[in-house]
């Protein structure tokens, strides 16, 4: 039966990969998609898209976030809307606080007040492995690894995982978490690392590295974290977590490197022309040394994997940006 799916954050980067998604696989449903329009947000990335509804507001406004909800019968909620910059995180952590933390449980309060009494309503919350601190040079997260946040923007996301879980138990309210990886791909804002890159390559610009560029990221190409979001929100267990990840650990400088040559093979550049922009500045404060996610339980209980390569998926996120920087 069609249904109607609510997407806060809906006009960012993951959030509009998923509109899109979800449109093209389920084109009976009718998608609410619930964005403030800060300035990591862009309208046009779901613009024209049938059944797509746009509403301008915040996920920290409980009255409406509760009238949408019951008037349009949503049944499933995304929460995306989250402040997502660690940089920024650190320089102005209340916007953090607000918006990702007080704007999950006025949406969790929301969904527990819309849906009381009715059974097949999901709130599936989109976080992050940054909730789990630093790892060394071996090992990986995992869901039943305790929490230890190292910014605001970590621990306020550890503050809405909490939310959640709590609002599963307390009320018995049909909660599912999941924590990602990086996430990658075309639609992204140019302030995150892979995006500035690119931009900062194909102006002839210096392409900024933290400290000694060795710290190590998971790389998870957005489709193929869509693809998890959706298979979590159909057949995840009630009250579970669920970690994403891509497979690809990389340092900074090897990930940049790997850009230079696909800038460089994009444009017709000699090869090793883009890697002279490399330019090391100083390491951010509380810079966590490596992430990296083990999936196994996706994997093994949901039958979802990556599909992606990581060259396939950089090549495709490289083309995304030169071709409208280039037309």
């Amino acid at each position: 039966m069609p249904e109607t799916v609510l997407i806060t954050g809906g006009a960012g980067f993951i959030g509009s990969n998923l509109v899109h998604r979800w449109h093209r696989n389920h084109p009976g449903d009718r998608i609410l998609v619930l964005d403030l329009l800060t300035y990591a947000a862009d309208r046009s990335q779901i613009d024209g898209l049938d059944s797509v509804e746009l509403v301008v507001g915040d996920v920290q406004n409980l009255e409406l976030a509760r009238h949408l909800i019951e008037k349009n019968g949503v049944s499933r909620i995304f929460h995306l809307a989250a402040e997502s910059h660690v940089d920024r995180s650190i320089t102005g952590p209340a916007a953090f606080i607000q918006t990702n933390l007080f704007g999950t449980f006025t949406m969790l309060e929301a969904a527990r007040q819309a849906w009381a009494g009715q059974d097949g309503c999901r709130f599936l919350h989109i976080s992050t492995d940054e909730v789990y601190g630093s790892l060394g040079e071996t090992g990986k997260f995992n869901e039943s690894m305790a929490y230890a946040p190292n910014s605001p923007y970590s621990a306020s996301k550890a503050g809405s995982d909490h939310l959640v879980r709590a609002y599963h138990h307390t009320y018995g309210l049909d909660t599912v978490t999941t924590n990602c990886s990086n996430n990658y791909g075309p639609r992204q804002h140019p302030e995150k690392l892979i995006p500035l890159a690119i931009t900062r390559m194909a102006k002839g610009e210096p392409i900024p590295i933290y400290g000694d560029g060795q710290n190590v990221r998971d790389w998870l190409y957005v489709e193929d974290h869509c693809a998890a979001l959706e298979t979590v929100m159909l057949t995840g267990i009630s009250g579970e977590t669920y970690c994403v990840g891509g497979d690809n650990e990389q340092t900074n400088l090897d990930l940049v490197d790997l850009l230079c040559d696909c800038v460089d093979q994009r444009l017709g550049r000699p090869l090793g022309t883009s890697r002279k922009l490399k330019t090391f500045v100083r390491d951010r404060a509380g810079h966590d040394r490596r992430y990296a996610i083990d999936a196994t339980r996706i994997q093994r209980e949901l039958g979802w994997k990556p599909e992606a390569t990581f060259q396939a998926g950089l090549a495709r996120t490289v083309a995304w940006y030169i071709d409208r920087m280039t037309s």
